[in-house]
């Protein structure tokens, strides 16, 4: 690589926030994607760009199909680290948000979505961490009029981070030692915040409970991750 390269060259692309489904053999998954771009117009084909470690990629690979949410700015933090920053090894992520099949039978996140595109895959690209699936469009169908969410919206607005398996992921930042009472927390992996005034009623928390008094056990409401995860907010 260049020395001249600067990585912060990179941060000035544009992206969206997707969710990326598949399915095989009774299997589903959907993934967080910010890589998806139509690169053909006839016939309309998308590519998706996906880390080989995701089950995602495994049914796509498998199946040969895929889909695409493409989710609003409403779209709430649980949602987004639902599919973000948990494994569909271990969750059943479709359970938990509405879909629907289409028209090859698979699975279609409609919750929070603008549009839905259905595609088959007709190419794979080997990039190294990632395969770029290129995939005729089979069906297309917008929903709402609602507005897109960009990747700069959920960073700067939602102050989200993005995933160790996504593309654009900019690595880690070192913790902070400092730790006082009624100081907020975020969390490392999704970016979520703890609030000591608000506490997290929903997991057990009263409002007013310092971050040091939170139960061991306690975890992320977002992505799941344990009280290490986290750091003071600057």
């Amino acid at each position: 690589m260049s020395e001249k390269f600067d990585p912060k060259a990179l941060w000035s692309l544009s992206y969206g926030l997707y969710i990326v489904s598949s399915m095989f053999e009774g299997k589903t998954n959907g993934q967080i994607v910010n890589a998806v771009i139509q690169v053909t117009a006839e016939p309309p084909q998308i590519a998706v760009s996906l880390n080989k470690e995701t089950l995602t990629h495994l049914l796509v690979e498998k199946s040969g199909l895929l889909s695409v949410s493409i989710l609003d700015q409403n779209t709430p933090m649980t949602m987004i680290g639902l599919f973000g920053f948990r494994t569909g090894r271990e969750v059943d992520k479709m359970s938990r948000c509405g879909h629907k099949l289409g028209i090859d039978g698979c699975p279609v996140v409609i919750d929070h979505t603008v549009a839905t595109i259905e595609g088959k895959v007709v190419k794979s690209i080997d990039v190294g961490t990632h395969t770029i699936f290129i995939a005729e469009v089979v069906s297309g169908e917008l929903l709402t009029d609602e507005t897109p969410m960009t990747y700069q919206y959920y960073h700067t607005v939602l102050k989200g981070k993005a995933s160790d398996k996504a593309p654009t992921f900019r690595g880690g930042q070192p913790k902070k030692k400092r730790e006082e009472k009624a100081m907020k927390f975020v969390c490392d992996i999704c970016g979520w915040v703890y609030d000591p005034e608000a506490g997290d009623p929903d997991n057990g928390v009263e409002p007013g409970t310092a971050f040091e008094d939170i139960p061991d056990n306690w975890t992320c409401p977002v992505c799941g991750v344990g009280k290490d995860e986290f750091s003071p907010e600057e």
